[in-house]
């Protein structure tokens, strides 16, 4: 490309001549990202498409600024920039060398490098910069297992991973004007707080959507571009419909237990085909997959998993709405928050727990190797049967894996019970949400 057309290109994502908006603030990621920019190591941001990555690329290039970086000394591209008329390693060349010669930036550089995986071989061209130490490079994908597993084969031990998420219910709070939660702030908006919860559960957390009237038609759009970007496009798939149709199986059904076998009988899809598009919607954050508890990997591995989606609203939008499954909407969202947690603290890992009488429990927070959380999802907890059925398979969980404590999540229920001996707290989900990060 002509050096001056590519500049004026640049010139549009970079902060050199303009102010750039930056958005309403991500702390939690910008923290996590100056600890990680404190190494020499490449760092991988890697997140679902529209969850705020490219706000929070330029959230981390004011944050490198208010420290003394020069605003010369940040680059940032976006291959998804229609006019790049080409994406290959040849155009990486092409903008590093025209940045160079346009600004002449001294001293250390970063490079902001975002959906780089529409570039063939980047990963060849990131470990030259790497080893050369030509820049600190920050990358950011939309694909996980793409990201990982290139730079994995030829960066290893010499990256760091940051996964992003939509928002928490405490920035979905804060884009909806409520910032300050202390105890005056909290009496003053608890209705308002509880409304709002309402509109996360229904809608989702994507950012775009959470200050958008539009809310079901963009959730659509977001639909359509994963779908035909980030599947169709990447994975060659040749059976779309197939494809369409296991989304919206799993979108209609989170919370519940899946095998690739039982989807094969009520889709008519042949559980290879399940099993390879499961992976792919793994990969681009579309859907997650839950392991059960077991201290046997084998039984982990044959057990059936729980199945989530990255988002409520995707689920309404897409999936079939039941009245009755506002249950199982919650209980995504208490997945979700427990994902963001891990994605910030990466020792810590997650499981649902299961025994041969049937007793549940939604979900096993482990860290390190200690249990460290038991949590319950009950939305409804008025029927007496419910709340004992509930309890009976907290109590075997606490029992079999040396727990004192435990929590069920609610609607409105607020206790702390004693069972037995064992401590047993019940949290309305947006307190939870809010207070036990």
């Amino acid at each position: 490309m002509d050096k001056n057309e590519l500049f004026s290109i640049l010139n549009d994502w970079n902060f050199w001549r303009k102010e750039i908006e930056t958005g309403i603030a991500r702390k939690a990621y910008v923290e996590r990202f100056k600890a990680l920019s404190k190494s020499n190591q490449v760092i991988t941001v890697t997140g679902p498409r529209r969850a705020g990555k490219s706000f929070l690329m330029r959230q981390m290039g004011a944050e490198l600024m208010s420290q003394g970086v020069k605003k010369e000394n940040l680059l940032y591209a976006n291959f998804e920039d229609p006019r790049f008329t080409s994406l290959d390693t040849k155009l990486m060349d092409e903008i590093f060398s025209t940045y160079k010669e346009f600004l002449a930036p001294k001293g250390e550089f970063y490079l902001f490098l975002d959906e780089i995986q529409e570039i063939e071989q980047w990963e060849k061209w990131v470990r030259m910069m790497h080893e050369l130490k030509k820049a600190k490079l920050v990358i950011f994908g939309s694909n996980a297992k793409l990201l990982s597993r290139e730079l994995g084969t030829l960066l290893t031990g010499r990256h760091l991973d940051l996964s992003v998420f939509p928002l928490s219910f405490k920035e979905f709070l804060g884009f909806n004007g409520i910032q300050k939660l202390d105890k005056l702030s909290l009496v003053a908006h608890e209705a308002d707080i509880k409304g709002l919860l309402r509109k996360y559960v229904e809608w989702g957390s994507f950012p775009e959507v959470a200050l958008s009237e539009q809310k079901k038609e963009i959730l659509l759009n977001y639909f359509e571009d994963l779908v035909t970007k980030d599947l169709l496009r990447r994975f060659k798939i040749r059976k779309p419909q197939a494809m369409k149709s296991l989304i919206k199986y799993y979108l209609s059904n989170v919370g519940n237990l899946t095998t690739f076998s039982s989807t094969e009988k009520f889709l008519k899809i042949s559980a290879d085909t399940v099993e390879k598009f499961s992976g792919y919607f793994e990969d681009v954050y579309l859907i997650f997959f839950l392991k059960r508890f077991s201290f046997k990997v084998r039984e982990q591995e044959k057990s059936p998993r729980k199945v989530y989606s990255i988002d409520t609203g995707l689920c309404n939008a897409v999936g079939f709405r039941f009245s009755e499954n506002i249950g199982k909407l919650v209980e995504n969202i208490v997945f979700l928050e427990l994902r963001r947690r891990q994605a910030l603290h990466p020792e810590m890992e997650m499981y649902y727990w299961k025994d041969e009488h049937h007793r549940e429990v939604d979900f096993v927070v482990k860290q390190g190797k200690n249990v460290g959380e038991l949590i319950q999802v009950c939305w409804n907890l008025n029927d007496p049967k419910t709340k004992n059925r509930e309890i009976r398979s907290l109590a075997k969980a606490m029992d079999e894996l040396n727990k004192n404590e435990a929590t069920i999540i609610t609607e409105e229920y607020e206790a702390v019970e004693d069972v037995k001996g064992k401590k047993i707290t019940y949290a309305p989900l947006w307190r939870w949400l809010l207070f036990k990060g």
